[in-house]
């Protein structure tokens, strides 16, 4: 069985993967507030799990793993947003959780296995609360209920901060009812207006925290193998989580893996609505961009690095796909065909990208991996290539594959002119090797002649037949 490693925030430290129940992996990621558009930030970590669990399900087995993606569905953004359109909060939640659907759907990524919303595990939250109360982690005041960050001897060891350099780097809510600073809210009180349910502290609405933790117990257990979402979140979020769960569960230690993805730029920039630079995952779709696109974008960079979205990037990967769809589609690639190899037990992945992807996530070295793979002549030698690109949740139709170039680019080329290129390439690198500069100029012309569209990718050049692809220019040397 493959090893998979990960690097886990809780240790700091990449360690081999060992699930709780040798058949059974459980995994939670931390899903969306419901209330706007999913900006592109918010697609790294739904891409990184995404890519995740394709992995586990490939190596212990498709219904072997169990995933766990909240939406939030209760929350003063919801109210805010609400109160600002006249809209009734039912409408917007269900409204953002289809377009969530949408465009998540659009970028490759696979449903979870389960997606609880708060509002439907009331109950067990406010199980969770009382238990933290009797156990003399959480006390009531004023309506308010707060967990006692003091009671919890391990606060801040998932993000490591002292309790001191927490409360000097928090925003801190200054509330008279609070024993200590950085003590947080478990349940608050609604007015009128304000969703809420009876407690016994009174009408009232689940604090934030709480949430993951209440949904996360009750589809995983106590205890569970992965837990995960963007850097951001690591405090006080998941912080927050960790003191909640442990101390209502001693006997459990909730989660065994943590994983956390960092932040994404837009051209070397933080995405803010200050420098026009924010966009969310709809606006690049009715732009024209394709999900694999991005998704391709965002897998070019470990999760463990900042991302930074560039239009060279875009334009990069957009054209390595034409590529890649057109080497498949000259092959017939469908179902047809993946029926047939599936017999021939040849629909399996490449020993070496799936090693490459089993060391904590490396998709920057799976997608190296698959440049070389396309280099197959055949539907058996491309059998890995294709099998890989479906790991990656790179081709969202099999069925379409013939459609999914756009038309205009990545015309089929047949194997002798593929080698043509190869060699031209080939002569470019040894030529800029050689520092001989003439040469490499050269070569450039007559694939540019040509109307190949040549693109390097971390020291890896690809190509693709442009529009104007002419396959006789390629003699004129």
């Amino acid at each position: 069985m493959t090893t998979i490693r990960l690097h886990n925030s809780k240790t700091r430290r990449k360690e081999d993967f060992q699930p709780l129940k040798p058949d059974h992996v459980g995994m939670y990621l931390c899903g969306p507030t419901v209330y706007d558009r999913a900006h592109l930030g918010n697609a790294r970590p739904v891409i990184m799990f995404d890519v995740l669990y394709r992995l586990l399900r490939q190596v212990y087995g498709t219904d072997a793993v169990t995933y766990v993606r909240n939406f939030t569905d209760v929350d003063d953004k919801i109210n805010d947003r609400a109160a600002q359109t006249g809209r009734a909060i039912g409408d917007i939640t269900a409204e953002t959780i289809r377009w969530y659907h949408d465009d998540m759907d659009a970028l490759g990524a696979l449903r979870p296995t389960h997606e609880p919303r708060a509002t439907g595990c009331i109950p067990q939250m406010i199980a969770m609360i009382e238990t933290l109360i009797a156990g003399g982690h959480a006390y009531a005041a004023e309506g308010h209920v707060l967990f006692a960050v003091e009671s919890f001897a391990d606060y801040g060891a998932l993000s490591g901060r002292s309790l001191d350099d927490m409360i000097a780097g928090a925003r801190i809510e200054v509330a008279p009812y609070k024993r200590n600073a950085m003590d947080f809210v478990l349940w608050k009180p609604s007015s009128d207006g304000q969703p809420g349910w009876t407690s016994p502290w009174g009408y009232g609405r689940p604090g934030w925290h709480i949430e993951c933790s209440a949904m996360s117990k009750a589809l995983l257990g106590d205890t569970f193998d992965i837990h995960g979402g963007g850097n951001d979140l690591m405090f006080p979020h998941h912080e927050n989580e960790v003191a909640q769960s442990c101390c209502a569960n001693p006997d459990g230690d909730f989660a065994r893996y943590w994983l956390h993805n960092e932040m994404l730029q837009v051209e070397g920039k933080k995405m803010s609505k200050s420098l026009g630079n924010f966009f969310t995952v709809r606006d690049l779709l009715d732009q024209g961009v394709a999900g694999t696109v991005i998704r391709l974008v965002m897998l070019g960079t470990h999760y463990g690095k900042p991302m930074d979205w560039t239009e060279k990037r875009r334009e990069d990967a957009d054209a390595t796909l034409r590529r890649w769809y057109g080497i498949l589609a000259g092959h017939h690639f469908g179902p047809d065909v993946i029926a047939a190899l599936r017999a021939d037990n040849l629909w399996k992945p490449d020993a070496e990208f799936i090693g490459v992807l089993a060391n904590d996530l490396n998709t920057s070295g799976a997608i190296a991996r698959l440049h070389v793979l396309a280099k197959g002549r055949t539907a058996t030698q491309l059998a890995g290539f294709a099998h890989g690109l479906d790991m990656l949740g790179l081709v969202p139709d099999w069925a379409a594959l013939p459609h999914l170039d756009g038309g205009e680019g990545g015309a089929t080329v047949s194997a002798a002119t593929a080698d043509r290129i190869d060699a031209l390439l080939a002569r470019r690198a040894q030529a800029r090797a050689d520092k001989d500069w003439d040469t490499a100029d050269d070569v450039r012309n007559i694939l540019t002649a040509a109307g190949v569209l040549v693109t390097d990718v971390g020291g890896q050049a690809t190509w693709s037949a442009g529009p104007d692809f002419d396959a006789a220019r390629l003699e004129e040397d």
